[in-house]
């Protein structure tokens, strides 16, 4: 399909112009909704192409609902990771309990999916290439909104008009910061910090973590297969974010092999590999809180408007469910209020995924030598019961039924 085909539907009529920043997960999910709703798309990325590989993430509950009328469902439980096995260790190296994962993460055997980041992202761009403009290593410079667009100058030159843009460029969001400021007064830090990295698997682990805890410290092996190369992760708590660090690779690195530095187990190995590694990623534990995720003719979604943080174990799903609910409220609708209803149909599904953030972080990491013995004992306590469901997750499908009603628009809906 060429821009000209792209930007007037079968009537003659110009289709509406929205632009993306983004391309990771809630970018083109939102771009495959909006198309089929009859808007002209493009997505913009500042990274050169997709980011292969990555850390595994969850699509649960709601999500799964979203991804198969997607029509990728298949394609994702093909990508599935088996992970069978999660051992907790304690500061000596001694086993505290293996447990299956979902004892811990509240997920559906045979229901809920983990997959590498990478080959969601695939799926994502897969389903939606041919229809939608992509403009890779490239990204939004300034916007200037209007009464009857949005200007967009972009940093490998040139601008364009579109009706409306969309920020799904994560948590630390330039198009947020260029609508509502400074990203400190929406970042809400949770007290930890992390490190995650590729390594070597010389270690003879396949479908498994592995996971050694001391007071405020914790270490992790992640094998997602049989391959040769396991997800190393490091996290640690610290009061305030290392502001200084976040944009400097070896501050990253020098911090945290101070804070590992007389940490057992397998952690000497992994700090030797952190020096080397060409993958790392470095943040803090944060969560995204906004009054309003839209300012006049943009819009926010995913992390870039209520990022959960990993400890939910959500914020995939929460980007898929918002980018259906987003598209869905503005299928027939204006800007103004199809992002009223986005607000309205959607927050208190967010706000409560945002509240899980307590049972996550009190169960993988506690700070103190007590909390710590309390959290085995509950663990061990685990060993003995079936795998819980995710209620929360799951109950929330109800969630999708205000847009059913497009679902069925013809030649613009999914397949209900």
């Amino acid at each position: 399909m060429t821009l000209t085909d792209q930007l007037t539907d079968v009537r003659g009529t110009p289709r509406r112009k929205v632009l993306i920043s983004g391309a990771s997960i809630a970018g083109p999910a939102l771009a495959f909704w909006l198309n089929r709703y009859g808007y002209a798309v493009t997505v913009v990325e500042k990274a050169p192409t997709l980011r292969g590989g990555g850390y595994p993430i969850d699509v649960r509950g709601t999500a799964l609902e979203v991804v198969r009328r997607m029509g990728i469902l298949p394609r994702l439980r093909d990508a599935h990771i088996d992970l069978r096995r999660l051992t907790f260790l304690d500061s000596d190296g001694s086993e505290v309990t293996s447990l299956h994962p979902h004892a811990i993460t509240g997920g559906v055997a045979g229901r809920d999916l983990e997959v590498r980041r990478g080959d969601l992202t695939e799926a994502l761009y897969t389903a939606v290439r041919d229809d939608v403009e992509f403009l890779f290593s490239d990204s939004i410079d300034t916007l200037d909104q209007s009464d009857h667009g949005v200007g967009v100058t972009f940093r490998g030159g040139g601008s364009r008009t579109f009706d409306m843009v969309f920020g799904a460029d994560g948590m630390h969001s330039r198009t947020r910061e260029m609508l509502f400021g400074p990203e400190e007064q929406f970042h809400r830090y949770l007290g930890y910090c992390f490190a995650v990295f590729t390594m070597r698997n010389t270690f003879g682990l396949s479908h498994e973590t592995v996971m050694w805890n001391a007071p405020g410290r914790a270490a992790a092996l992640y094998s997602v297969g049989d391959d040769d190369e396991v997800h190393a992760f490091l996290n640690f708590a610290r009061p305030e974010p290392p502001m200084d660090a976040f944009r400097d690779p070896q501050a990253q690195r020098d911090l945290v092999a101070k804070v590992f530095a007389d940490a057992g187990w397998e952690v000497p190995g992994m700090l030797a590999a952190l020096r080397e590694a060409e993958d790392l990623f470095f943040d803090g534990v944060s969560q995204i809180h906004m009054p309003r995720w839209s300012n006049g003719r943009v819009a926010l979604v995913g992390d870039a408007a209520y990022a959960p943080s990993f400890l939910t174990g959500q914020g995939t799903s929460l980007a898929l469910v918002g980018a259906y609910m987003l598209a869905g409220c503005l299928a027939d609708r204006g800007h103004g209020a199809g992002f009223a209803a986005y607000e309205r149909d959607t927050r208190q599904f967010v706000t409560a995924n945002q509240g899980l953030v307590g049972q996550g972080g009190a169960t993988l990491f506690p700070t103190t030598a007590q909390a710590l013995e309390q959290r085995n004992e509950r663990l061990r306590g685990l060993s003995t019961m079936p795998p819980a469901e995710g209620k929360l997750a799951h109950s929330a499908l109800t969630l999708l039924e205000p847009l059913r009603r497009h679902d069925h628009r013809a030649g613009s809906g999914p397949a209900g």
